[in-house]
């Protein structure tokens, strides 16, 4: 793994607590355990928003599984000295028809006017894995009200593209914008992202991005 990119004064359009939440995720996404340690212990020293890092943390599973996700949690609680909630009303499975209902209208946003027709093709790999996006993904996790979902796409797309997850990028890509994110700071996580691979592969984010900003 590179060293972190300290060129923050050329990343103008995020706000500096965003720009290091979404550094934060591709930590947790691409880096070893001891990454992932310093990593949580600058979100300390900087003062990021804990619910910001806590709900990060959380939203992670979906992306990068749960061993990374674990990692993460335990990192974070060393490094912050904050303990876990007692309770969480997402915890409770009796919720699901409000994660369903929460679920639809969150996706809904993110995909916009491709939001049926992601439906249909997710149902058609797996009516399974379209109930579970609904109600896992974008209900119970991505569409908790503790995090933005401006910023929660923001960390997604740095996550896609670090892991080279072309086809998924491209959907977020056009969901950060849907969820209320500028082009320019797309752009900026982009330029994050430049530290956490390759320069083919960032090339080929950068001529995909343009092609999904001019629609």
């Amino acid at each position: 793994m590179t060293e972190p990119d300290t060129r923050t004064d050329t990343l103008e359009a995020l706000d500096a607590p965003t720009r290091e939440l979404v550094r934060l995720a591709l930590v947790i996404a691409t880096g070893r355990e001891p990454d992932i340690r310093a990593a949580m212990a600058r979100a300390v020293g900087i003062a990021v928003d804990p619910l910001w890092v806590e709900e990060l943390i959380l939203q992670s599973y979906l992306f990068v599984g749960f061993p990374r996700t674990l990692n993460a949690a335990r990192e974070w609680r060393r490094a912050s000295g904050r303990p876990a909630p007692r309770v969480d009303d997402d915890a409770d499975q009796r919720n699901a028809p409000r994660w369903q209902e929460r679920g639809e209208a969150t996706c809904a946003t993110v995909y916009g006017p491709m939001y049926e027709r992601l439906r249909m093709n997710i149902r058609e790999l797996h009516p399974a894995l379209d109930a579970w996006m609904i109600v896992d993904g974008y209900g119970k996790v991505l569409g908790r009200p503790a995090l933005d979902l401006r910023r929660r796409e923001l960390c997604v797309v740095g996550v896609c593209a670090a892991l080279e997850q072309d086809r998924q990028l491209h959907a977020h890509l056009h969901g950060a914008l849907n969820a209320g994110a500028s082009r320019a700071e797309v752009d900026d996580v982009l330029r994050l992202v430049e530290d956490f691979v390759d320069d083919e592969a960032s090339r080929r984010y950068r001529l995909l991005w343009s092609r999904v900003g001019r629609t």
